[in-house]
C-alpha cells in the first residue's frame, strides 16, 4: 500500500537526515520515479521534504524536524511486547531498554496500556541455559558503544583453546544468535568474529573505525558462517544403542534422516552426526557400555583404544 511506503520513506528520512534517490529505491523496492513521486506526496502533506541537487543531491528533512509517533494497532503492539528486554541478556542492557519500552507504553491510549499489561503478564523470558550455563556479557555495553559510534575498540580475548590474546579491531555490528552475541568485526588479517562472553575486557578508543563500503552484516555473517561449517569437517558415525539413550540423541545431535532401525532385543541402530571426530569420541566413551560404534573403522579402532587404556591405567 502507498501509505505504508510514504511512512516507510519518512521513517528513513528521518533516520538516516539525507538519502539519495537511488538508495530509497533500493530500501523500499520502488523506481526512481516513483520515490519522486512519493516525495512529492509527503511534501504536499506537509511534511518538509528538500530536494538537493548536484552530486551529493538527493532528499533530506528540514533541521530538527520529527514526525509523531505513530499509533500502534494490535498486532504491531503484541509483536513489540513479545520482544521483551529480557532477551538483551545483559542486566544494565535490558534495564535501559524496559525504561524505553515504558516510556513508550506510557504514550499509549489507557485502553492499549491495559492490553499491554495483560500480554507481558502472559510472556516471561528465560536467558539461562537448560544445562545452568549462561553468557557473560559484562562488556556488551562497551562493545555496543564502539559499534554504535564507529569508533576502534581494543579487547583482551579467550580463545577456545583459554588462551589470551589482545586485538585491535574496527567493530562493524553485534550479532545475536540464541542467547549468544557476537562481534563482527574487521581486524588486520581480514574481517572476524569474536563471542563476546569470551571478550574479558574492552576499550573503546578515539579512534574512528574504518568501515567498508555497503557493508552489509547480515550478508559478511552469513558469509562467515558457511566458512565455518565448510572448515569442519563432519563425521556421520553409525552407531547400536541402547534404547534408553536414543531421545537423548535426538535432542542434542543431528541425526541422519531415515537411518534408524530397531532389532530383536530392542537396540536401535543409527547414524548421528557429529562436527568433528573428537567430539564423537567424548560422546561414545561417555555412554559406556550403551553404545556400540559400528561405522566409520578409524573412529571404532580409537574408541576401542581409548577404553584399552583406560583399564591399563586402572591395572597399575
Amino acid at each position: 500500500m502507498r501509505a505504508d511506503r510514504l511512512l516507510s520513506a519518512l521513517l528513513l528520512l528521518q533516520a538516516h537526515r539525507r538519502m539519495t534517490g537511488r538508495e530509497l529505491a533500493e530500501r523500499l523496492e520502488v523506481s526512481m520515479r516513483t520515490v519522486h513521486r512519493d516525495m512529492e506526496a509527503l511534501s504536499a502533506a506537509g511534511v518538509p521534504v528538500l530536494a538537493l541537487r548536484g552530486a551529493q543531491g538527493g532528499w533530506q528533512l528540514a533541521e530538527d524536524w520529527r514526525a509523531p509517533v505513530p499509533g500502534l494497532d494490535e498486532a504491531e503492539l503484541r509483536a513489540l511486547l513479545m520482544s521483551q528486554p529480557r532477551v538483551l541478556g545483559d542486566v544494565r542492557l535490558a534495564a535501559a531498554a524496559e525504561s524505553a519500552l515504558g516510556k513508550l507504553m506510557a504514550a499509549l491510549p489507557l485502553a492499549m496500556q491495559e492490553r499491554a499489561a495483560s500480554i507481558r503478564r502472559r510472556l516471561y523470558v528465560d536467558t539461562q541455559g537448560w544445562r545452568g550455563a549462561s553468557e557473560n556479557l559484562a562488556v556488551l555495553p562497551v562493545v555496543q558503544d564502539a559499534v554504535a559510534r564507529d569508533r576502534k575498540l581494543t579487547i583482551q580475548y579467550r580463545k577456545p583453546s583459554g588462551e589470551f590474546v589482545e586485538r585491535a579491531v574496527d567493530p562493524l555490528g553485534l550479532v545475536a544468535k540464541g542467547s549468544a552475541w557476537y562481534l563482527f568485526a574487521g581486524a588486520p588479517r581480514g574481517s572476524r568474529t569474536y563471542r563476546v562472553s569470551r571478550i574479558e575486557n574492552a576499550r573503546v578508543l578515539d579512534e574512528a573505525c574504518v568501515r567498508p563500503a555497503k557493508f552489509d552484516l547480515e550478508a559478511a555473517w552469513r558469509r562467515s558462517l558457511d566458512q565455518l561449517k565448510g572448515d569442519q569437517p563432519r563425521v556421520d558415525v553409525t552407531l547400536r544403542l541402547e534404547p534408553g539413550v536414543v531421545p537423548w540423541f535426538t535432542q542434542w545431535q543431528t541425526t541422519v534422516a531415515g537411518s534408524a532401525s530397531t532389532g530383536p532385543d530392542g537396540w536401535v541402530t543409527m547414524r548421528v552426526r557429529f562436527e568433528r571426530e573428537e567430539e564423537a569420541v567424548f560422546v561414545v566413551l561417555g555412554l559406556g557400555a550403551r553404545a556400540e560404534v559400528l561405522e566409520p573403522a578409524r573412529l571404532r579402532e580409537r574408541v576401542a583404544a581409548a577404553v584399552t587404556a583406560h583399564y591399563r591405567m586402572i591395572d597399575r
